[in-house]
Parts: structure tokens; sequence; C-alpha cells
């Protein structure tokens, strides 16, 4: 545990009180912008490109990124780093290249909008349905960490921790709405890239006795064998994992309605797309910078195995006053991650699931389904699961299920709506099976190194270390449903055609 006085506690406590003060008096003010549906899910296409950007950045720099990988980077070294921070910086990049202005231009406020209007109702629905569960494991995520750093710090139990942490959360972001999470935002990531860079700054300064490229360089030569091998390279089963993973992290959250929330509010397509961009670079570039600390443990805190790393260099590299303040930057980093994250699946509960079947105020409805998400979370979050597993389950569902019908929507015409329905499903199913049953890869399920004929080609021994990631082959398989099931019915319906004028 991070030792401190209980002097130090107490003014720890303050702090962080005085902050979430600040924070919903900040959501108080913006609820005052809030002034009909579109106000409150995407802040009426109002966005900067200054507030853009640093709400995407603040959207997912949180736990993710902050401790649960950082503690992961520590024990693995930084190939641990394939989901996050890596495949969510490619992410955005990829959205900011290929997709925002494209998105922006459909003048919609969710991602099933855009499955609507491109395929029709059914999709629609579907689409939601796979999308709303697909936040509870990333939202929990959030709540685990951060009522894990509450115990760290406080000795707090941690379910106490994490119920504090969501009635906050919950709050605020049901004031204000897409205003509030901006506005909070961008507050939070401010103190946490000024944090990182301090902390950073301070810990090579020391280490390198004056000479910050002389500490770098320290820690660098200092780290075990195979600590800082980004991709590894030694097996085709350790490859083919961190490829998954990789892949997962960049393609996963591309239709997020937290991202796609993000290029709706930008005031034009040309900010959308910049604000991605902005965004994705400052992502792998604070995020390198925690992977670094983290990596860099083991020689920093020689004997230290514990989690909350980070939280733990700051106690040992910085001042007490200035140890409090990093403290608050890490709390201000996950919950701009958890407002973003609960007002998401809040804004598709209400617009396409419950507002055509409720004759209800859509403002007191969407308040309403930030209140239903917050709470699903809350109970995913005391379901026992790693946060790290949590994060990862939350990216692939909505990989293997929504990514291959969202790039043909956004690609093509209006199509038929079965391709899209066909590609959802089948996605979900072999992703589901791998889930339900624990199966670990596509080719060989049960993780098992299996014995080949000695005559079969080196390539080929074992089949084991061709074990493929389960999201790979279901983001595969939703996609050669889409097509076989497209090219299907165009058959059927170029055949009906054809017979129609020899009718005549």
């Amino acid at each position: 545990m991070v030792q401190q006085s209980l002097h130090m506690q107490w003014i720890l406590a303050a702090t962080i009180i005085a902050y979430v003060v600040l924070m919903l008096f900040i959501a108080r003010v913006a609820q005052r912008k809030v002034k009909n549906q579109t106000d409150y899910l995407i802040a009426g296409r109002r966005l900067g490109l200054s507030l853009a950007w640093m709400t995407l950045l603040a959207t997912w720099f949180g736990a993710g990124t902050i401790l649960a990988v950082a503690d992961d980077v520590q024990e693995e070294g930084i190939r641990a780093a394939a989901l996050d921070p890596l495949g969510a910086g490619i992410c955005l990049l990829l959205v900011g290249w290929f997709i925002a202005a494209r998105m922006w231009r459909f003048q919609i406020e969710t991602v099933p909008d855009l499955f609507a209007k491109q395929f029709g109702k059914r999709s629609e629905i579907v689409c939601s349905c796979v999308m709303i569960p697909s936040y509870f494991g990333w939202i929990a995520t959030q709540f685990v960490a951060l009522g894990g750093l509450l115990e760290l710090i406080f000795g707090l139990p941690i379910s106490v921790g994490i119920l504090l942490i969501a009635l906050v959360t919950t709050i605020y972001t049901m004031m204000g709405g897409m205003w509030s999470v901006t506005l909070t935002d961008s507050v939070q990531v401010l103190l946490l890239l000024v944090g990182l860079i301090f902390l950073v700054g301070t810990v090579l300064w020391q280490v390198g006795e004056g000479s910050p490229l002389t500490g770098f360089q320290k820690v660098i030569e200092s780290g075990e064998e195979g600590h800082w091998v980004l991709v590894p390279l030694e097996s085709r089963v350790a490859f083919f994992s961190w490829l998954g993973l990789l892949a997962v992290g960049a393609l996963g959250n591309i239709p997020g309605q937290d991202l796609m929330q993000r290029v709706f509010a930008a005031k034009s397509a040309i900010v959308a797309r910049r604000a991605c961009l902005i965004a994705g670079f400052m992502y792998l570039l604070f995020g390198a910078i925690a992977v670094y600390l983290a990596a860099g443990a083991a020689v920093l805190l020689p004997g230290e195995t514990e989690k909350g790393v980070l939280a733990t260099l700051a106690q040992a590299f910085l001042t007490p006053p200035l140890n409090i303040i990093f403290i608050v930057v890490i709390f201000s980093a996950v919950m701009s991650t958890i407002d973003s994250a609960i007002l998401a699946p809040s804004a598709v509960l209400s617009k396409n699931l419950l507002q055509p079947r409720l004759n209800m105020d859509p403002l007191k409805l969407n308040r309403i389904c930030v209140g239903v998400v917050a709470f699903c979370s809350l109970l995913v979050a005391y379901s026992g699961k790693t946060a790290y597993e949590l994060l990862e389950d939350a990216y692939a569902i909505t990989m293997v299920g929504l990514f291959v019908p969202m790039i043909f929507a956004i690609y093509s015409k209006p199509r038929r709506e079965w391709p899209a329905l066909a590609s959802m499903l089948v996605g979900i199913s072999v992703w589901g099976c791998h889930f339900l049953l624990g199966w670990e890869s596509f080719l060989n399920p049960g993780g098992l190194i299996l014995e080949t004929d000695t005559f079969a080609p080196t390539w080929f021994r074992p089949i084991g270390d061709w074990q493929l990631p389960i999201s790979l082959v279901a983001t595969l398989m939703s996609l050669i449903a889409y097509v076989a099931v497209d090219f299907f019915l165009a058959r059927i319906t170029n055949k009906r055609n054809s017979r129609e004028p020899s009718s005549q």
C-alpha cells in the first residue's frame, strides 16, 4: 500500500472532495446549455477543435492506460500495451483519416442511427442491443480501478470506493449530458497531461542525477531481457495473441458510440477529422510516457511489486504536496473516462430503443437511462473480474459484431438489411461461443499443444502454434456472412428482374 501520513491523508481527502465539488459545479454550469436532446447528446454540434480533441483524448485515457495497463506492463513488459494505448491510439488515427468526416456528414446522433438510415429499423435494434452491454465492462473497469486506488491510499474497502465513484460520476453526467462531459473532460485532460510530464521529468532527473537523458538511458539499459520488446516474435502463439489484442484495440472502438458521439458533436467535418488525428497522436505520446514509467518500475522501485505502479512512483519520487496533486490527476483521468462511457450507451438506450416506444420527455428519459447504465455497470464491477479482462471483453464485442456492417454502411449506398443482420449475428455468435465455453483460440480451442505427424512440414508443427485469436476469427466470419448474404440476395434480385420482361 502507498504509505501516507495521517496528516497527508486528510489533505488528500480534502483535495479530492474539493475537486469533486468543482466537477459538480462545472456540470451545473453546463446544464444551462442544454435546451434539447441534441444539446444533451452531442452538445448541439458546437464543439470547436480544442474542446473536441481534448474530450476525445479524455474519453479513453483513464483506467486502461493509467492503472490497469500500467500494472500489466510492469509485470510483462511493453508488449502488454498492445490493446491500450497502442491499439486505442491507432484507432483514433484511423478514424481521423478514413471515417470521421464521412460520419459527421450523416448528421446523426448515435451509431445505431447510421444502421437505421443505411440498413433499416431491425438492424438499428440489433446494433443497439449489441452496443449497450458492451459498455458495462468498460465502465466497470474504471469503477474497479478507481475503487482500488481509494483502497490503496485510504484503506477504504473497494466495494465502498466503487459505489462512491459511481454515484459522483453518474450525478454530474446526468446533469448536463455531453456539455457536462466535454467541459469537465477539458479540465481533467489538462491536469493529466501536465501531471504525466511533471512525473516523468522528475523521475528521470533524479535517476540521472540531474541529467534527464542519462536517467532515460539508465532505465532502458537496466531493464530485464525482453521487457522492452513491443512485438513478441519468440513464437507464433505469442505473436498472434499480441496481434489479436492490437486489432481489438485498433478496430474494436471504431463503432463505439463514445468515439462517434464526439465526431457528431464537432462543429464541422474538418474539425471532427482534425480532432481525431490530434487526439490520436497525443494518446500515443502520453500513453508511451505512462508505459515507459510502468516498464521501468522494476528499476526505479526495486523490490516493489504492488499494484498501482504509477501512484507508487509518484509517492517515491515526488514531494508530498506534488504527490497529492498527481493522485488527483489520476482521479481526474479515470473520472473523465467514466462520464463519457456512461453517456454513450445511455444515449443509444434512450434514443434508439426507448423513445420510439415510450411517450416521455426526451431529456428526462436520457437522464433516467444514464442512471440505468451506471447501475448495470456497477453490478458488473462487483462481479469479480479483473480490470483488464473487463476492458478486453468490452472492446471485442463491438469489433466482432459492428465493425464490418458499419464500414459497409459508411462506404456504400443504402444497402439491404439482411447482410447487416447476418454479419452482426454471426460475429457475436462466434465470439459468444468463445466467451461461454472459455475457448482460447479458433484452431485450437482448448489451448492445447497438439502432436503432429513427424512428416508434416516444419511450419505446421505443432498446430497449437497457429492458434488464432477469437476476435480476429469472429470478425472475419462477420465479413464472410455479410458478403455471402449480400451476394445471395443480389443473385435472387437479378434473376427476378430478368424474368419480369419475359413475363410481359
